[in-house]
């Protein structure tokens, strides 16, 4: 192998978190940790991973390395290409305007039943978890102003009441939210983002459902405005259009 793609294997286990940090069967902690390490963009779109290195990374035979290569293949994460190897999933732009329709069908309804019905509770949870961002975006923490930022969003899909409308979207946009994490470090954009957090939160709070879905739709149509420049910038991240 050359001292490149050895410096490939070693940077792909490097961003790969120790099993015991996930829960389950042997099987289902080596998925979780793929799964998580490609979601969080440590294994980048396009990088190849090899089956023997993986093996040895995480001390498992190939079987659970390969169940989990199957149900990543499955949900759209990675590519099996015949004599070629798998590798971590590229971007489509067709697939990510198709998530983030999904999305805004889903989470705009979500916020306008959420507006209509929220207690003072869950309103309490949402400016809660508005002034943690704010304190992120203060320290300049990227990564953690993500985290919260999902969270807001599954916090509203939870304060519909329905039990499977968090399970449809954690397949729906997963590569949306993956594709997310590129835009995050543009210039402003976590700062606009919190903005419009704020504007969605407050029209919550007032119980102005009408508002709450124009604001969500507002927020939820950023993404694709800033993923088209993208796509041009780091075309190896994406599959020709």
């Amino acid at each position: 192998m050359s001292v490149s793609g050895e410096a490939e294997v070693n940077r792909g286990a490097q961003a790969l978190q120790p099993l015991d940090r996930f829960a389950g069967s042997l099987g289902q902690k080596v998925y979780a940790a793929l799964r998580h390490a490609i979601l969080t963009l440590e294994l980048r779109p396009g990088e190849a991973l090899r089956k023997p290195e993986l093996c040895a990374h995480f001390g498992v035979s190939r079987s659970p390395v390969s169940d989990a290569m199957l149900r990543l293949a499955a949900e759209g994460l990675v590519d099996v290409a015949p004599q070629a190897g798998t590798f971590v999933a590229r971007f489509s732009m067709n697939d990510l305007r198709e998530g983030a329709f999904l999305r805004e069908a889903i989470e705009v309804a979500a916020v306008e039943r959420v507006a209509a019905r929220a207690d003072a509770a869950q309103i309490v949870q949402l400016s809660r978890a508005l002034a943690m961002q704010a304190a992120l975006v203060t320290e300049g923490d990227h990564a953690g102003f993500y985290a919260l930022d999902y969270e807001m969003h599954e916090m509203l899909l939870s304060f519909t009441g329905y039990r499977r409308v968090a399970l449809v979207a954690q397949t729906a946009w997963h590569n949306v939210n993956r594709a997310r994490r590129l835009i995050l470090p543009a210039p402003g954009r976590v700062e606009a983002t919190l903005e419009e957090h704020r504007v969605i939160v407050d029209a919550v709070a007032a119980r102005d459902p009408a508002a709450a879905s124009a604001a969500m739709r507002a927020h939820l149509r950023q993404l694709i405005r800033y993923l088209e420049p993208l796509e041009r910038e780091r075309p190896d991240y994406f599959v020709p259009s």
